[in-house]
């Protein structure tokens, strides 16, 4: 296949993506429309927000969600914005509405529902009866092991088909379910089971990652000794140990009880379902409180709408079960009725084209990626010919602002125009995104379109006024069904955190900028800006300005104290190619100089290294603070969310460098 088409007929060559008749006529969310008489995504956005209860009751019948007891009202916002009551006296259950409807369908039973790739090229998959199957024996044993409604489990496994099995089998015994980062540490996880009160964890013996076997038993093994309320972990993929100080059951045991035909626990829509932890750099661990009723309706919608999957549609994202994406791909994508391509490992080994592969392989109709991942991809030339991605019907893209060359080669060079790039934000307080593009909408480079459906988002400046052409606040001004119920067991924390800022407003922490043309875009996060010389700047926007240089790959930027500028901009960079210790003065030179023509001479970074790696989580953010502290030689904090703790290192050591070499002059 040729990487490289031509635009659409009559495409404004001001936007990236500009959509064709089938988009229009054929796209859920057109359809949607449609139904409701309703033209364009400008006026569906406005109805959305003007009758929030109307638009969320709507959205559960065109999905056709099931609820065992219907619900009387949408919304009871009485108690006020920050304790919303959704789907009022209704019952459902996540397992039922995601798994067993489609188990129980004759259309739907064999249809692939789990397909999973590991970096070795295993693959194995389940359909929807199959999976039914094994979550049915699953719950089976987690109630022999004492499992009940209320009770937290665990989950520390890698994107494996029994990932999904276990959030099921927990989910439909009415169990908090815990998803945990596989690359924690043992500090990290045990900071979580004690916070959750966790009585189970599944935890798989090992996984395969950059080629190595890690081990994964070993640190959960290690995190118990301090949460006395652990009983049990069933172990995936090894026997356990039988004088293990908690007792340790291997998965197939749990995997050999009969099928549990008793119906899942019916549950109120407002009941937990997950403690989605955020990756917090020090204190106390924030989890995130959702209900099975709110996730499902949001993570629904978002796969349904924005990325435009259904029954047939094939969703990737390249994710880890601990973020909110691993969670939201498997709700959002069974829920509709498509098939979930789990992969595990590092979507660049044994190569580049890894991903590439893995889409045709599976003939992938929406790819999640992030920016950083694109960009590590577009550093090494790579012939692209050789592979079939007609599939891909959309690409889905969160975590971090892009870079408008990066975005352009995956939209133009990589897909040829032909594919909107779903680029959305949220988090996971949000349950999914606060903005976001419509696939029936003319779409900028790296802009995320605007509000997502449903979401009255504004950006407004400090004294809580709506702005547009400036950079602003982002903030919510009514509930959604996924919004966080709290934060576990610390009420204080979660008003502080939300709602303390703007009154009857949720601030987000997030940097925003709306131009004149209504398109939506992110300057990072808020409590990451600089104040250089009495003016803020986002570090987003001197990062952007120095990743278009054709020799650099990635960047991050930070502000530090200086006597004079109140901050100074240091920015740590990655070569496109060769040794970092060989690259020319000349270049940073030019960097200084992009910065200043672009931003303003206040702007221009005082300090720019060269480095071989940035520090990095699993899910390819780059850590900003870790780097900040790095840098001036402080503590980082908790790093157990890493994928590559030992860059920091290299940062520290290039600061280092360039004091004694400043020092010298």
């Amino acid at each position: 296949m040729s990487t490289v088409s031509e635009t659409h007929e009559g495409q404004d060559t001001a936007y990236v993506w500009t959509p064709g008749p089938d988009y229009l006529e054929s796209a859920r969310v057109a359809r949607f429309a449609r139904r409701h008489g309703i033209e364009g995504i400008a006026t569906l956005r406005e109805r959305s927000v003007a009758d929030v209860g109307w638009y969320w009751g709507a959205v559960v019948e065109d999905l056709g969600l099931p609820f065992s007891s219907p619900y009387t009202q949408v919304l009871d916002d009485s108690q006020g914005i920050t304790d919303p009551d959704w789907f009022v006296g209704g019952e459902l259950n996540v397992a039922d509405a995601c798994l067993a409807r489609w188990a129980a369908d004759p259309e739907f039973r064999d249809r692939p529902a789990v397909v999973h790739e590991d970096e070795r090229g295993a693959v194995d998959g389940l359909t929807f009866a199959e999976l039914d199957d094994r979550v049915r024996r699953v719950a089976a044993g987690l109630r022999e092991l004492g499992v009940g409604r209320g009770d937290a489990v665990a989950l520390y496994l890698p994107m494996a088909a029994e990932a999904v099995v276990a959030f099921y089998a927990a989910a439909r015994l009415g169990a908090v379910l815990v998803p945990l980062f596989s690359g924690f540490a043992a500090g990290a996880v045990a900071s979580r089971l004690d916070d959750a009160d966790v009585r189970v964890v599944i935890v798989a013996a090992s996984t395969v990652r950059r080629k190595r076997t890690v081990a994964m038993l070993p640190t959960v093994r290690e995190a118990v000794r301090h949460c006395p309320g652990v009983r049990h972990l069933v172990v995936v993929g090894g026997e356990g140990h039988p004088d293990a100080a908690v007792p340790e059951v291997p998965w197939q045991d749990v995997l050999a009880h009969d099928p549990d035909a008793g119906p899942a626990v019916q549950l109120p829509a407002t009941e937990t379902l997950l403690l989605a932890y955020t990756s917090g750099t020090t204190g106390r661990p924030k989890g995130a409180v959702h209900t099975h009723a709110g996730f499902l309706v949001k993570t629904a919608s978002e796969v349904a709408y924005s990325f435009d999957v259904g029954p047939g549609g094939v969703f990737c994202w390249i994710t880890d079960m601990g973020w909110i994406m691993g969670p939201l791909s498997i709700v959002g994508t069974h829920s509709n009725g498509g098939t979930l391509v789990l992969y595990e490992g590092s979507p660049d080994v044994p190569d580049l084209n890894r991903l590439w592969s893995l889409v045709e392989r599976h003939r992938v109709t929406m790819l999640g990626v992030s920016p950083t991942l694109i960009r590590t991809l577009r550093t090494r030339d790579t012939d692209l010919s050789g592979f079939d991605l007609r599939s891909v019907h959309t690409l889905g893209s969160t975590g971090e602002p892009w870079d408008a060359e990066s975005y352009d080669w995956l939209a133009r060079t990589v897909f040829g125009g032909r594919v909107p790039i779903i680029n959305f934000s949220g988090g996971t307080e949000v349950g999914g995104s606060f903005l976001a593009p419509y696939p029936i909408e003319p779409i900028r480079s790296c802009s995320l379109g605007g509000p997502s459906l449903g979401m009255d988002v504004d950006v407004v400046d400090a004294s809580g006024k709506s702005v547009r052409g400036e950079v602003g606040e982002l903030v919510c001004r009514q509930p959604w069904p996924a919004m966080t119920r709290g934060i576990w067991r610390d009420r204080e924390r979660y008003l502080e955190a939300y709602w303390s800022t703007f009154p009857g407003m949720w601030r987000h922490g997030d940097h925003a900028v709306v131009d004149a043309d209504g398109q939506w875009y992110l300057r990072g996060r808020s409590d990451d800006v600089m104040n250089v010389a009495g003016k803020r700047l986002a570090p987003a926007e001197v990062e952007a300005v120095l990743i278009a240089h054709p020799d650099v790959a990635e960047a991050a930027v930070v502000g530090v104290p200086d006597a004079k500028k109140g901050e100074a901009v240091w920015a740590f960079w990655v070569p496109r190619q060769g040794d970092p210790s060989a690259a020319p003065e000349e270049i940073a030179a030019e960097l200084r100089a992009r910065v200043a023509d672009e931003l303003g001479k206040p702007f221009a970074p005082s300090l720019l290294r060269p480095v071989a790696q940035l520090p990095k989580t699993r899910s390819a953010k780059i850590m900003r603070r870790a780097v900040r502290a790095a840098a001036l030689d402080e503590d980082p904090g908790d790093l157990s969310g890493a994928e590559n703790p030992e860059a920091l290192e290299v940062v520290r050591a290039a600061a280092r460098d360039a004091k004694r070499a400043s020092d010298a002059r």
